[in-house]
C-alpha cells in the first residue's frame, strides 16, 4: 500500500473541531468568524456560530456595533456586541430543543470569554477544546480551573483580534 493510499481517520477532538469550522463559515461578524459544536458520547448535540439574534440586522449587512469596556487595571477592550459569541448560541439552541448538554464536552475556535465560561460552568460542560488561545484568556482559565472544566488547547498559537 502506497503512502497516499493510507487513510489517516482524525481524532474525535480534530474531527469536531473541522465541524466547528465547518458552522463557523455561518457565521455573520467578520472580526470573529467562530462555531461551536457541543459534543457527547461521540456524538453532536448542537451547533452554534457568532451570529445577531434572529430578525435583527447582522453586522456584515450594517456594520459592527463597538463598545469599549474599561477594565479594573485600567486596560480597555473593543469588542463587536452585536452579535451573540457562538458558544453561548449553542447552548441556547440546546435549552430551545430541550438537549441535554451536561457532561458534554465544547469545540471551539479559541478561549471562551469570562461570559461564555460562565454559561459553560453552569450548563455543566465538562471539557472545552479550543483551536487556539484567546488574547484575553487569563480570566476564563481561571474560572475553568476553579470549576473543574478540563480545557484543552490544540495549537499554540493566539487569536487576536484588531481595535
Amino acid at each position: 500500500m502506497t503512502e497516499e493510499a493510507k487513510h489517516q481517520r482524525p481524532s474525535w477532538d480534530q474531527y469536531f473541531m473541522d465541524i466547528a469550522k465547518t458552522v463557523a463559515e455561518r457565521a455573520t461578524c467578520d472580526r470573529g468568524r467562530s462555531g461551536c459544536v457541543i459534543a457527547k458520547d461521540k456524538q453532536i448535540l448542537v451547533t452554534g456560530y457568532v451570529g445577531s439574534p434572529k430578525g435583527l440586522p447582522h453586522c456584515d449587512e450594517v456594520g459592527h456595533q463597538m463598545k469599549t469596556t474599561i477594565h479594573e487595571d485600567g486596560s480597555q477592550t473593543h469588542h463587536c456586541v452585536r452579535t451573540t459569541h457562538a458558544e453561548q448560541n449553542a447552548i441556547v439552541q440546546a435549552a430551545k430543543l430541550g438537549i441535554a448538554i451536561n457532561g458534554a464536552t465544547m469545540y471551539c475556535k479559541m478561549t471562551p470569554c469570562p461570559t461564555c465560561a460562565k454559561m459553560i460552568i453552569n450548563a455543566g460542560i465538562l471539557r472545552v477544546v479550543c483551536e487556539k488561545k484567546y488574547q484575553l484568556s487569563k480570566e476564563s482559565e481561571e474560572l475553568f480551573k476553579c470549576a473543574g472544566v478540563e480545557l484543552t488547547i490544540l495549537q499554540d498559537e493566539v487569536e487576536n483580534y484588531e481595535k
